[in-house]
């Protein structure tokens, strides 16, 4: 099978000239049977090298430089899970943008159980979700505190009788007073009177005050919301 189209055909007894012979060489082509049409394929009057005719086995690894690799042709696809190591990737290479797992969300509004956030995120969601909470470190003697579940507590102390001395708190209960006790902050004040046998007592809890009994100055506290 010709795999070359010869430029030029002779008939018997025809004269040989140089001519004659330079067109046999000049004008001949390559026929289909020249390629595979797998690993090469004509162009136009050359054969060139198709994709699957450039295989592994066939680069010199001298022959594999970045500078001939194009940035587009690089996909993951193409790379091989077992030549991703930690040893080929540039400390600088990995930036939060190649993270795909992370979330920079304030509102954590995409958060989901398969990825992590940044610690600025995680920060600003909780300042902004907190309804103030109790903060030890800057609390300065106020009667009343919230905790971060919005349970208030209150406290202080009065000087009570025997009868009962109301105590209106400063910034009444939103919604519910729920608890409140007292004790006397001296040991003087143990004993009420001849016959009662208790220290403290309360009564009367609403939302703006409670009734403190003592015989003398007495520590109170009540809890709402």
């Amino acid at each position: 099978m010709a795999i070359i189209n010869k430029g030029k055909s002779f008939a018997n007894g025809e004269q040989l000239t140089a001519d004659k012979l330079n067109q046999v060489i000049d004008n001949a082509t390559f026929t289909t049977s020249a390629v595979d049409n797998v690993s090469t394929q004509l162009a136009g009057e050359a054969i060139i090298v198709k994709d699957g005719g450039v295989t592994t086995a066939k680069l010199n690894n001298g022959a594999v430089a970045t500078a001939k690799i194009a940035d587009s042709n690089v996909t993951t696809a193409k790379i091989a899970d077992s030549n991703v190591t930690t040893a080929k990737i540039a400390d600088a290479n990995v930036t939060f943008a190649k993270l795909t797992d992370v979330i920079d969300d304030d509102t954590m509004a995409t958060a989901s159980d398969t990825t992590l956030a940044t610690s600025e995120s995680i920060k600003a969601y909780v300042d902004a979700t907190s309804t103030g909470g109790f903060t030890p470190s800057t609390y300065a003697g106020e009667e009343s505190v919230t905790l971060p579940n919005g349970l208030i507590m209150k406290f202080g102390t009065v000087t009570a009788g025997i009868n009962g001395t109301l105590v209106s708190f400063a910034s009444a209960f939103p919604t519910a007073a729920i608890w409140a006790s007292a004790c006397p902050n001296s040991p003087d004040n143990l004993t009420v009177s001849t016959g009662y046998s208790g220290k403290a007592s309360v009564d009367s809890l609403s939302t703006s005050g409670v009734n403190v009994s003592c015989n003398g100055s007495a520590y109170w506290q009540a809890i709402g919301y």
